[in-house]
């Protein structure tokens, strides 16, 4: 079992390779989740709201958020 943490000597590069691979999948994870709960909001406000799309109501929509 030694061997296989060790990694034939190269431990001291792969593990941390890894631990930034995973932390990079779950920073993904995290954030695709996040954002898609903020788009199921916006949504389910929007619809609440009666937004129809128009440019008036996606241009009102756009100044909430702060884009331009």
């Amino acid at each position: 079992m030694n061997e296989f943490f060790s990694m034939g000597g190269y431990a001291l590069f792969l593990w941390p390779a890894y631990a930034v691979t995973l932390l990079a999948i779950v920073i993904n994870v995290y954030t695709a989740r996040r954002d898609l709960d903020r788009a199921r909001t916006e949504a389910r406000r929007r619809l609440a709201s009666g937004a129809t799309g128009d440019a008036s109501s996606v241009a009102t929509a756009s100044a909430v958020r702060g884009q331009s």
